[in-house]
């Protein structure tokens, strides 16, 4: 009996050699990267008061898109609304809003009047910021209604921003 525990402690020792817990292997995580675009644009009738901006490569599903609109300047520096946003003009209400799937970002603007009729400042020349977020930032307590702050929680400043 003796030999028989000698040996399965033999046979034991053997086995477990082959085990370790240190692993050198280097991980590139590709698919967590946050993105800023910047886009200056028109909305006309020809374009139906609409951009679309694809998105190459599309993002992932747990993804998310915000979109700032250049309100105006502070000092010299620039001034970031989170869009959807109202504004209140002598006709009725305009809206900046925008939507997004994996593969693009529609930006547009809707109202409760002719959009016809609404001053070009309010249509042309019109700049905005999208960041891509990735979803693993989906539990980051941040207001993402501060850009500045959503910036800071990415890592990002402007020079990361991309012009399209």
């Amino acid at each position: 009996m003796k030999k028989f525990t000698l040996f399965l402690v033999f046979i034991g020792m053997i086995t477990l050699q082959g085990c370790t817990t240190s692993d050198d292997r280097t991980v590139i995580d590709n698919d967590t990267i946050s993105e800023v675009f910047q886009i200056t644009t028109n909305f006309t009738p020809q374009n139906n008061y609409s951009t679309l901006i694809p998105l190459n490569p599309p993002i992932f599903n747990s993804d998310v898109v915000l979109v700032y609109r250049l309100w105006g300047s502070d000092g010299g520096s620039p001034v970031w609304r989170l869009i959807p946003q109202t504004v209140y003009l002598p006709q009725g209400e305009l809206d900046y809003n925008f939507d997004f799937t994996r593969f693009d970002v529609s930006l547009f603007l809707d109202s409760d009047f002719d959009l016809f009729f609404a001053d070009s400042q309010w249509k042309l020349n019109q700049t905005f910021r999208i960041v891509l977020i990735p979803g693993y930032f989906g539990s980051a307590r941040v207001d993402y209604s501060d850009y500045n702050k959503v910036m800071e929680m990415l890592g990002k400043n402007e020079n990361d921003v991309k012009f399209l």
